[in-house]
Parts: structure tokens; sequence; C-alpha cells
């Protein structure tokens, strides 16, 4: 009995493993409105649909409008962070085109781990 126990920790610990290694950091450094990047940027239409590679990725169909909160910066400058209602994401900006712009000056500040993770039925899982 306790071996068949050893072996489920075994995997639980190698599958734990295996994801913690599989995270990936999209970019180190991502220009926001303030600081704690809490500030609206703009507000942005969608000009075509899209469906992101995993759900760190934002989805939308064509004329949705997304309030953007971040952009990524130096290693990977494509990719925006906004919200569609209750649904929050990553996305490229040439999908959208901008509608308005919300502040003045953006601030760059660095990435954490957290920026990545996706958040599925309350728990945390990394991609």
């Amino acid at each position: 009995m306790s071996r068949i126990l050893d072996q489920r920790i075994l995997l639980l610990v190698i599958s734990f493993s295996a994801s913690v290694q599989s995270t990936k950091i999209l970019s180190e450094w991502k220009k926001c409105g303030d600081p704690e990047c809490e500030k609206a940027m703009s507000r942005v239409q969608a000009t075509t649909d899209y469906l992101g590679p995993d759900c760190r990725y934002l989805n939308f169909k064509t004329g949705e409008e997304i309030i953007v909160y971040s952009k990524l910066s130096r290693e990977n400058e494509n990719l925006w962070t906004g919200s569609k209602g209750k649904d929050f994401g990553y996305f490229p900006r040439d999908a959208v085109k901008v509608e308005e712009v919300l502040i003045g000056e953006e601030v760059e500040v660095l990435t954490k781990e957290t920026d990545f993770l996706c958040l599925h039925e309350d728990k945390y899982t990394f991609e």
C-alpha cells in the first residue's frame, strides 16, 4: 500500500515540476498607465476575430470593445493586456485599433510571474 502511495506522490511531484518548468514568461517588462498597472490606458476596438492559444489570452470578435491595461515591452511588444466584460488576457496589438487614449504617459515596470498564470475554476494553472 505504501509503495502505491509513494508512486502517486512521485507522479504528482513530476507533474508539478513539469508544469512549473513550462511556465512561459512572455516578457520581462511591460508598459502601464501607473506603477501598479491599475489605470486603463486606452479603449480599442477589435478589427478581426481572435482566438488565443491558451487561457492567458483574450478571445474576441470583430467590433468588440476592449479596455487596455498594459502593453508588453522590449522582447515582445506585439502583445497587449486588456479586458472585455469579465474576461481578461493578452491579445496581439495588430488585431485592434485604438479608439481613445486614456492616459498621458506610459510607465515601464517589471512583469511578475503572476502576470502569466491562467485562472481556471478558482485554481491557478501554469501553461
